[in-house]
């Protein structure tokens, strides 16, 4: 009976308490703030939400799952994942596209392929359909399609060529696509290559890194929205 429960001592299972309720929170935040924003902004507030309402429902699942196993099947990363990593990469051109930058439908299709890409071959090699090896490289080789697009293809360019907010908020995300979700191949690695890793801290540092790559983008979105609005009421 104790394993249905979080127990206290079972600081992995917290962290996916946290992270669940953190998620449903922001979707509540984001769909509420994008009431408030012009009206080119609201698409962005509402991907954004949907993000986080999307995780939010995979991280009640996986958080059950926890604390009666011990354990998180693969499986619920990924739906999650090849749901929600399209979305955010899609904000790049949104974003864009809202504030008027030159930014063309090639820039969304090679964001969309390189993200398709990664987590498909992903999942392929963790599951075990082909190699661990193989899938992670050309998952790689998708990730890198994602990183030149936003700093140096198309994306990157109509950036450059914006508002100083806009390149700000821009930066940062793309900070966030660079560096936070390095931790994912990392983790990869480590699961795969290097005879092993705990589960226990793998899935708290997965769960760190999707509150941080999900909640802190869209809040990223909305302050480059709440900004902008703010302009005609001064």
């Amino acid at each position: 009976m104790e394993k249905m429960f979080l127990q206290s001592s079972d600081l992995v299972g917290v962290t996916f308490w946290l992270v669940s309720v953190a998620m449903i929170a922001s979707t509540v935040f984001f769909l509420y703030e994008g009431l408030r924003v012009k009206s080119h902004w609201r698409l962005s507030l509402l991907v954004a939400g949907l993000v986080t309402l999307i995780a939010g429902v995979h991280y009640d699942y996986m958080r059950d799952y926890w604390v009666v196993e011990q354990t998180t099947p693969i499986v619920y990363r990924y739906i999650d994942w090849l749901i929600t990593v399209p979305l955010l990469m899609i904000e790049f051109y949104i974003i864009l596209r809202a504030v008027g930058a030159s930014v063309g439908f090639g820039s969304f299709l090679r964001l969309l392929v390189g993200t398709l890409v990664m987590l498909i071959f992903g999942y392929l090699g963790e599951a075990g359909i082909m190699s661990a090896g193989l899938g992670f490289w050309i998952g790689m080789v998708g990730w890198a399609i994602i990183i030149w697009e936003i700093y140096g293809g198309e994306a990157g360019r109509a950036a450059a060529s914006a508002e100083t907010s806009v390149k700000s908020a821009f930066n940062a995300m793309r900070w966030i696509v660079l560096v936070g979700w390095a931790i994912y191949p990392i983790g990869y690695v480590l699961g795969y290559f290097m005879g092993g890793v705990d589960e226990g801290a793998l899935n708290a540092v997965y769960n760190l890194a999707d509150f941080v790559n999900k909640i802190l983008f869209g809040l990223i979105i909305w302050y480059l929205a709440t900004k902008d609005s703010e302009k005609d009421t001064h």
